[in-house]
């Protein structure tokens, strides 16, 4: 009974057996992460490497995942997409997630004309257009770039975090230990790090896997309408875009992007709804976690 409780591994399998999907979803991130951070060691090739005279060439043992119409190795390509991938969804969640906890933040604790403002002309303002309309639109304003195109999403996907961020402080900002700090002195910036933060966090960690895979989405979109990333960097959305006219003649370029990017926003998906399970008491206990 000793081995068992020091051992962590029969308790990992018991939440593996409760928690498949999870599973699945960790592998997936897994396999995406790796990929991405690992690609300038593991990618075959140069993926910007021109090859005419093997261009459209099926998947092979020289190329695992076949090559483009400019003889690019496909392979290769899908680890630096990935790559990207990762460094927008990262970027674009860590500057809407600033904003919202900001914005949010203050609306909910402040009260007053203060969250009137910020809740009706800002963030309904932006809840009431199409997230992905309007990062077209800043993104065809702004022009092609990485830069350009982490702005143009978060401008969208602030606003969600903040609605959030607003509600959850709003629940706690009048319970007995906030109170309490307050009574000692503590500033608000002080109450909100310290006593309203690590208590609404469980909710923003689950929303914020959930929009990884929103950006994820979004990028890809983007890109396959130009404007996101420029060639010749590769981007998921703009192998979709270059394979659309071989769909029939090199299925391949259409099957492997749209693959990378079908696992990568079910794995945060899946990660977001594990994450919510494991961080609710009540589901928890229920699931036997």
């Amino acid at each position: 009974m000793h081995f068992i409780a020091a051992n962590p591994l029969p308790r990992l399998l018991h939440r593996a057996r409760r928690q498949p999907l999870a599973v699945v979803g960790i592998l997936l991130l897994a396999a995406f992460v790796l990929g991405g951070l690992a690609a300038p060691w593991v990618a075959p090739a140069n993926p910007a490497a021109i090859d005419l005279p093997h261009r459209l060439q099926s998947p092979s043992a020289a190329h695992p995942a076949g090559t483009d119409e400019l003889g690019r190795d496909t392979l290769s390509r899908l680890l630096w997409g990935a790559r990207l991938s990762l460094a927008v969804s990262v970027s674009v969640v860590s500057v809407s997630l600033a904003l919202g906890l900001t914005i949010g933040g203050l609306a909910g604790y402040l009260g007053g004309w203060i969250d009137t403002a910020l809740t009706t002309f800002a963030m309904n303002t932006f809840l009431a257009l199409p997230g992905i309309l309007l990062a077209i639109a800043f993104a065809a304003f702004l022009g092609p770039g990485f830069l350009n195109l982490v702005l143009a999403l978060s401008i969208g996907g602030w606003a969600g975090y903040a609605r959030l961020v607003r509600a959850q402080v709003m629940s706690v900002r009048d319970r007995e230990y906030v109170d309490a700090a307050r009574a000692l002195g503590a500033g608000g910036l002080r109450i909100f790090t310290r006593h309203i933060l690590p208590n609404i966090v469980q909710p923003i960690l689950v929303q914020a896997a959930i929009g990884m895979a929103g950006v994820i989405l979004a990028e890809a979109t983007l890109s396959f309408l130009g404007l996101g990333i420029p060639s010749p960097a590769p981007s998921w959305g703009s192998m979709l875009n270059d394979a659309r006219l071989h769909l029939f003649d090199s299925p391949h370029l259409v099957l492997f992007p749209a693959a990378a990017v079908a696992g990568a926003v079910l794995g945060f998906n899946l990660l977001g709804d594990a994450l919510r399970d494991r961080l609710d008491p009540r589901t928890r206990l229920e699931m036997g976690l």
